[in-house]
């Protein structure tokens, strides 16, 4: 197995980084421990992505959450709220945290690649239509 420290300064070297967010359905998921599913994206120096996979956890559990994120070298991690705990551990390991994120993920990476998404973004039309359609 990569050790994912020295992967991680490889990818910095080269611009790149690797994105966690946390998924329910269509979205961002509201909580970081409820979460079963989250998607792992490389990003390349410009926001293309490099590669993109989905993984399917056997149950929420803030714990195996943060054990992904160290161990599969994370740089930067895409939720809605999250336990203090867990944030200050994550951000002790160095990882970059946009918590209360409200949004469909596509919407959130989209904003992701091109360095525009912020902690406490809401990118729901008030009336609750994601593109305001509706």
């Amino acid at each position: 197995m990569t050790d994912p420290t020295n992967d991680r300064a490889a990818r910095s070297r080269e611009g790149r980084r690797r994105v966690l967010l946390t998924l329910q359905d269509e979205n961002v998921a509201p909580r970081f421990d409820l979460a079963t599913e989250v998607l792992v994206a490389e990003l390349e120096p410009d926001g293309t992505v490099r590669s993109q996979r989905t993984v399917v956890l056997p149950e929420a559990s803030a714990e195996a959450l943060c054990h992904l994120v160290v161990a599969d070298g994370i740089d930067e991690l895409i939720c809605g709220a999250i336990e203090e705990e867990y944030h200050q551990y994550l951000t002790w390991k160095k990882v970059r945290i946009i918590d209360s994120v409200v949004a469909r993920w596509e919407d959130a990476l989209a904003r992701h690649r091109s360095n525009e998404l912020a902690e406490g973004d809401v990118l729901f039309a008030p009336d609750g239509d994601p593109d305001g359609t509706e």
